[in-house]
């Protein structure tokens, strides 16, 4: 970020005495403070006056990459928490007096919600780095609020950007730990912590509930390889056990997996059984299946047309996919409905209609007979056989 040359600055250089202090200087050469980072296990810097030598503010934490530190004034004593605040960026904030302020980057601000933020300092850095070259201090928006301790708070914003630069020094340049003081050169020499363990994998049914999670499934339980027919089991029981849980889904991953599905589905019945609840929570049990595979192959459908041939037991195979719902509530949708009566059997013959007893059709008389009754006889009834002369046809004929 660029800088105003009209305004107070600061640049931190190294110290030509002692390498282990940095001075904050002015343009002209004059030294306003020395920063001195102290030896030991935890992290801690002090910021002194040049001329007297009394201690302004200390800034303290665990390590120099703590997502929290405590800064610490004196004379008067006031104590502030360095926090950072950013998820995925760079953000630290902390608290003076009745006002917020934030380092984002290369710059501080007030926050002042919901009105826009105020810039109060401004820093110059390397790139792709947070060790600070230059500072400066925005007096003009400074002096539009109420701010009691305008002193103090210059030190606070030097120290916590100081902090930053200590934090960059451990993530860029580790190496850089030699040029401070003896004790800490002997930590950075020691050999690494070795890494903690890996953790032990799950097993059993702990395995197919971390699964089942991984995939998002709450209710659903896809059989695979990986698992015994137990295990699925007694997870698919603990999760119908639980009192929110109306219905569960257990399916098939690939045709292998169908007769483990239903060998999981009987041992869930059995150890619901074993608990006592077979009797006092009905299971619902639909089965959906699929005996042919759906065909992915491009190109126009063919429809064959032809009889299938006959087939026998030995040519029966299993589903290719096998889904169970286990229910304690009954679900209509899942019921099996009634396949409508089809024209053609099984074999794809059709069947031909029942056969009709068709009447025998009866002669009519003619008119000659109709108007001579003596020459008339009706016909006899349809299936008696007639016997004696003239049986021969349906009429007789009297002489």
């Amino acid at each position: 970020m660029s800088l105003d040359q009209n305004l107070f600055t600061l640049n931190v250089t190294p110290n030509e005495k002692d390498p282990a202090v940095l001075d904050l200087v002015d343009p002209i050469g004059r030294i306003h403070y020395h920063k001195r980072r102290e030896a030991g296990n935890l992290y801690r810097i002090d910021l002194y006056d040049p001329l007297s030598e009394a201690l302004l503010a200390s800034a303290t934490s665990p390590s120099a990459s703590s997502k929290h530190k405590t800064v610490e004034l004196y004379n008067p004593s006031q104590v502030i928490e360095l926090k950072s605040v950013g998820t995925l960026s760079f953000k630290w904030s902390f608290r003076w007096e009745d006002h917020d302020f934030e380092w984002k980057r290369e710059a501080c601000y007030m926050i002042r919600k919901p009105d826009p933020a105020v810039l109060v300092a401004v820093t110059k850095e390397p790139p792709g780095r947070l060790k600070t070259a230059t500072v400066q201090i925005l007096d003009y928006n400074l002096n539009r609020f109420d701010i009691e301790d305008r002193k103090g708070l210059e030190i606070a914003i030097l120290t916590t950007l100081l902090t930053f630069h200590d934090m960059n020094d451990l993530y860029h340049t580790p190496q850089a730990e030699g040029t401070q003081p003896a004790p800490l050169s002997r930590q950075a020499t020691q050999s690494p912590p070795p890494p903690p363990p890996k953790p032990i994998p799950k097993t059993g049914v702990d395995r197919i509930a971390e699964m089942h999670a991984l995939r998002g499934e709450v209710n659903e339980i896809t059989i695979v390889e990986e698992g015994s027919i137990p295990d699925y089991a007694q997870h698919a029981a603990g999760l119908l056990d639980d009192e929110a849980m109306l219905f569960i889904t257990i399916r098939s991953a690939s045709p292998a997996e169908v007769p483990k599905v239903l060998k999981v589905v009987e041992e869930v019945k059995r150890i619901r059984h074993k608990n006592g609840l077979s009797n006092a929570t009905d299971l619902h049990q639909y089965v959906i299946y699929d005996n042919h595979a759906s065909s992915s192959a491009p190109g126009p459908r063919i429809i064959k047309l032809d009889d299938p041939p006959a087939r026998g037991n030995r040519d029966y195979r299993p589903p290719s996919s096998l889904t169970v719902h286990l229910s304690k509530i009954d679900m209509p949708e899942l019921r099996p409905r009634a396949e409508p009566t089809s024209s053609r059997a099984k074999g794809g013959t059709p069947v031909p209609p029942p056969p009709s007893r068709a009447r025998t059709p009866q002669p009519q008389p003619s008119p000659s007979q109709l108007n001579n009754p003596g020459l008339y006889v009706a016909p006899p009834p349809a299936g008696r056989k007639t016997s004696g002369a003239g049986a021969g046809g349906l009429w007789g004929l009297r002489w």
